[in-house]
């Protein structure tokens, strides 16, 4: 373990912490896990409203503009965004003068991984579904327990975390991120592997850069600890397989239709909005929500939720029905197939409107793949936006070929990172289109939002066909921000 790490005292009741970009997702997660933990926290960050000051408000923070006067001798630890720099923030320049232990996030977390019995849920796809998942079924069942997820989940209360403790050191179920080795900061005594597959190039240029983090990831476990995989995907199986051989002591659970033993997968049928499938150990359940990726996510959360109550020593059995109840509880995420709208067109044809985060080919393919068996009878739309000019890049053949579940694709312009540089990239999203077009017979390239919501409003006032008696499915997917694009159809089917 890193000696620099910093530890947190194990009780955390009346721990003064200062927070510098206080408002940001992730932070503000951190600020509702630390409060219900009893801490005393301050925090500052631009003047500008997000939607985060509510959730503070309903905490009794409120942020303050940057300055060096936030930052008082009594705080114990700051806490701040990569976006701020300590030599030139006030706020930070301050806590180095005190020399008050300052951490980032990613840091952060780990240290609040350190003061309990910690999880963490990571992988290429499925992280923070896999982690909501985990925490709806955790909060039907008698666990002292905390959840932090990297997105808003429904059955959160609209929150990134679920606070499920009463007292003591809970159980701390966190999502954990491989984008720069963020992860290796946590402390986990198990670990739920989803996937693995080339991302993230600008970072790891390789399969193997990515892999190997995920291994190393894997060997934090402790003595014994557990790392429950996917045995449906190769990326993690093979981890898997490298982790063992480098930790024998680790103790491997598969899970999947290629998994042996309590947690293997058999699908079932698809009616009356659920997904029924089976595992070995609990019987037959259903999930509310679409796609076989998420039941292979669910399969997951019910692994971990079972080798919990293991750990604190009840019997699985008992409460077979409890996680059963959890699972069909669970209404999805922000941006993780998220109903966005409902509407109907000139005709009076019913249009359901879909926002989904994937930006990897296998997402792509594997959630609209789910869309056409959830959602059968819809004729499917999907606008897509391109993350990133370096995964577009690497992966162009992979994109183009991963809309066959559309019946019409939209294709706009490529979102880039803020450390690229557009102009000298190789790819945009024009050679996305062509390149789609070669596998798909009808894509449009869209570059601006407002072209592509006319091109969208103008392809669902067309009449349809006898097999599409449901309506329209519009799905804007991406990590970028074109999620603005089905806003734009939905106000204009409001005004007409």
């Amino acid at each position: 373990m890193n000696s620099n790490l910093i530890t947190l005292p194990s009780i955390l009741n009346g721990v003064k912490f200062h927070f510098v970009g206080i408002k940001g997702t992730g932070m503000v997660a951190l600020v509702e896990i630390l409060n219900a933990r009893g801490a005393v926290i301050s925090g500052s960050d631009v003047s500008e409203r997000f939607y985060t000051d509510d959730v503070l408000e309903k905490l009794g923070i409120c942020a303050k503009e940057f300055s060096a006067d936030n930052v008082t001798e009594d705080i114990q630890f700051v806490v701040y965004s990569s976006a701020y720099n300590p030599e030139k923030n006030p706020d930070l320049k301050r806590a180095v003068e005190l020399g008050i232990p300052m951490m980032l996030y990613s840091e952060a977390l780990g240290a609040i991984s350190r003061t309990a019995f910690s999880a963490g849920i990571c992988g290429v796809h499925g992280k923070t579904t896999t982690t909501g998942l985990t925490g709806t079924i955790l909060k039907h069942l008698p666990l002292n327990s905390q959840i932090l997820a990297g997105s808003i989940i429904s059955s959160f209360g609209n929150s990134c975390t679920l606070n499920n403790a009463n007292s003591g050191n809970p159980y701390f179920v966190a999502e954990t991120c491989e984008y720069q080795r963020h992860f290796m900061a946590y402390s986990p005594s198990k670990i739920i592997l989803t996937s693995v597959e080339s991302d993230h190039q600008d970072y790891y240029p390789t399969f193997r850069d990515i892999q190997n983090a995920f291994v190393d990831y894997a060997c934090l476990l402790p003595e014994n600890g557990q790392l429950i995989y996917c045995a449906d995907d190769h990326g993690a199986v093979e981890t898997a397989s490298i982790a063992k051989e480098k930790r024998p002591d680790i103790s491997l659970i598969p899970y999947g239709v290629k998994a042996e033993g309590d947690y293997k997968l058999s699908f079932g049928r698809v009616e009356k909005g659920c997904q029924y499938f089976t595992l070995q150990s609990l019987g037959e359940c259903a999930l509310a929500v679409p796609g076989e990726h998420n039941v292979r996510n669910s399969c997951a959360a019910i692994a971990l939720a079972v080798e919990l109550l293991k750990t604190e020593g009840k019997n699985p059995e008992d409460f077979y029905s409890n996680i059963k109840e959890g699972l069909l509880a669970f209404a999805g995420g922000k941006r993780r197939s998220e109903i966005v709208g409902r509407g109907k067109n000139r005709a009076g044809n019913e249009i359901l409107f879909l926002d989904d985060y994937g930006h990897h080919p296998t997402a792509i393919k594997t959630t609209l793949a789910g869309y056409r068996e959830f959602y059968k009878g819809h004729k499917i739309i999907v606008d897509f936006m391109s993350h990133t000019y370096t995964r577009t890049a690497a992966l162009l053949e992979e994109f183009a070929s991963s809309f066959e579940s559309a019946d019409v694709v939209i294709l706009n312009k490529i979102y880039g990172s803020a450390r690229e540089n557009a102009e000298a990239a190789s790819v945009t999203g024009k050679i996305l289109a062509d390149h789609a077009s070669k596998y798909h017979s009808n894509v449009i390239y869209a570059e601006e939002f407002d072209e592509a919501a006319e091109k969208g409003l103008e392809l669902l006032e067309q009449p349809l066909d006898a097999k599409y008696p449901d309506g329209y499915l519009f799905v804007t997917m991406g990590a970028g921000d074109n999620w603005k694009v089905g806003k734009k159809i939905i106000d204009l089917l409001c005004r007409s």
